[in-house]
């Protein structure tokens, strides 16, 4: 197995790509801290978990309380004597252009995709660079590398983690800790609930799918999944400061 005896901790894991990437790690014997800021949520999936004969335990975490999430971190390492993974994934889409986003909706966008991908990342360091060893994944999005129409928030958030990956790559490369953006594009979840608004409903997000990824079609979790474990392992051990897009071709 891919990621026999490591731990992982990840964040938004109640749903969608989170909960996919968690059930994905612990398919290849991770044992997966799975938070989110609905616990109950995040308790079904650690019951997906041991329903497979796999263990893995669940947290009601609101990553936008510092303390909290630091703290969240740092019993997970010392519980288990170690962390390998992170996955900082809860993230949050609010649509609208400059006139229409007001300063507070910024702020919540920047607090959540931002903030909490940096908190996350220093506080894990001070686990990973003493093992010399560690794969940080922070979830951006393909609207990070392109330019969505009326997303300012959003693709502001999402240039900026990648920015942040990037920079904590070649900070800590010589610590043995790598950093990685993941970059979704399309998947079918409830997440996309900002772009079927701009859409003006559901049946004009799948015509712009159809229309306007070559592909012709939204990705699934599960494919997205397979990404994380990707970062996640040694298969990608020579990758760091990269985003990897994984859109069906949507930014080209």
């Amino acid at each position: 197995m891919l990621l026999s005896n490591r731990v992982a901790f990840v964040t938004g894991a109640g749903s969608g790509i989170g909960r996919a990437g968690a059930l994905a790690m612990s398919a290849e014997g991770a044992f997966v801290v799975v938070t989110d800021l609905d616990g109950q949520a995040a308790r079904a999936v650690v019951d997906e978990i041991k329903a497979a004969g796999r263990q893995a335990a669940a947290l009601a975490l609101n990553v936008t309380e510092d303390e909290a999430l630091r703290t969240a971190i740092a019993e997970t390492a010392a519980r288990y004597g170690r962390l390998d993974v992170l996955h900082s994934h809860a993230g949050i889409q609010i649509p609208g252009t400059l006139e229409q986003v007001t300063p507070a909706q910024m702020d919540a966008s920047w607090s959540l995709n931002v903030r909490s991908h940096f908190v996350a990342a220093q506080a894990v360091m001070a686990v990973m660079k003493p093992q010399g060893k560690g794969s940080i994944i922070l979830t951006a999005s393909n609207s990070g590398v392109q330019y969505d129409r009326e997303m300012i928030a959003y693709c502001t958030t999402k240039h900026a983690v990648i920015a942040m990956a990037k920079q904590i790559a070649v900070d800590y490369a010589r610590f043995g800790v790598r950093c990685n953006a993941l970059c979704p594009g399309f998947v079918d979840t409830p997440f996309n609930a900002g772009f079927e608004a701009q859409m003006a409903g559901r049946a004009g997000l799948e015509a712009y799918v159809a229309s306007s990824i070559p592909m012709q079609r939204f990705g699934t979790a599960e494919e997205i999944a397979r990404s994380i474990v990707y970062l996640a392992s040694d298969q990608s051990s020579f990758m760091t400061g990269h985003a990897l897009v994984v859109d069906g071709a949507e930014c080209l």
